[in-house]
């Protein structure tokens, strides 16, 4: 399949959730933390202009009014619009699974977590994937249950395959590495990626996050999957008080403007 750049893609950034897990360390959304007087939003989307994404959609939830209004201040130079979840304290599946009309208007979609902390080269190696469908590992990963983990195996011809994608893997893997939160999925995947959201909540499974409709697709045809290592680029997810010391003192310092 024929990849089309970045510039026809859709990026869809979550920024629905509470931020509980980061305690009093931060009040509001967590896609309005600041990291040296900019937040991760301003980054996301000076990022995404960087590479050329032209369309960006937001599914917000708590203090989505906050959100818009930080949005508004910032006059981006891009075309962005926002999908309230009102069931944002249940899975981050839920705040995919409102974008079902976007995910279904034949367009390919790069998928993104907001409380992220990276620079542009992150979003342009989803550019670089070639296979249909491309995610983003790092092989530098704290050992636990917390990191979303991308497993691999050896196949007969020699070429590293996707065998799991989860907290805790179930299948057998010769190597795995971190998830980043950023994916490039295309118009047929993002179809049918609804289609999964959609059976998660048509079942009452409201508690499930996002990665589990992914790894269900991932499993059913693997060969349509692949990913491109970004072990050589700073960046971390933030969920944690110490997320934040770490963003502030040991990534910042590293992210090319």
């Amino acid at each position: 399949m024929k990849l089309s750049p970045l510039s026809d893609c859709t990026a869809l950034i979550l920024a629905a959730g509470v931020g509980r897990r980061l305690g009093d360390s931060h009040a509001g959304p967590k896609v309005l933390l600041e990291f040296d007087g900019v937040s991760l939003l301003e980054r996301h989307l000076s990022n995404l202009t960087a590479c050329g994404v032209r369309r960006v959609a937001m599914t917000v939830g708590f203090e989505a009014e906050t959100i818009q209004r930080a949005v508004a201040k910032l006059h981006p130079r891009i075309e962005l619009s926002f999908l309230t979840n009102p069931r944002f304290r249940n899975g981050s599946l839920v705040s995919l699974q409102v974008q079902g009309e976007l995910l279904r208007a034949g367009g390919d979609i790069l998928l993104m977590d907001g409380d992220v902390l990276c620079d542009a080269r992150m979003i342009a190696r989803l550019g670089q994937g070639a296979a249909e469908n491309t995610l983003l590992v790092d092989r530098h990963l704290e050992p636990g249950d917390e990191p979303v983990k991308l497993c691999f195996r050896k196949g007969a011809d020699g070429r590293d395959r996707i065998v799991d994608f989860r907290k805790q893997p179930e299948h057998a893997h010769d190597w795995h590495g971190e998830s980043v939160g950023f994916f490039r999925f295309s118009a047929q995947t993002a179809a049918e990626l609804a289609d999964r959201c959609d059976h998660y909540v048509d079942t009452g499974r409201l508690d499930v996050e996002y990665e589990e409709a992914i790894r269900d697709l991932m499993l059913a045809e693997p060969n349509r999957f692949g990913a491109v290592d970004v072990s050589d680029l700073p960046w971390t997810e933030i969920d944690f008080e110490e997320d934040v010391a770490r963003a502030r003192f040991e990534i910042l310092p590293q992210l090319v403007s």
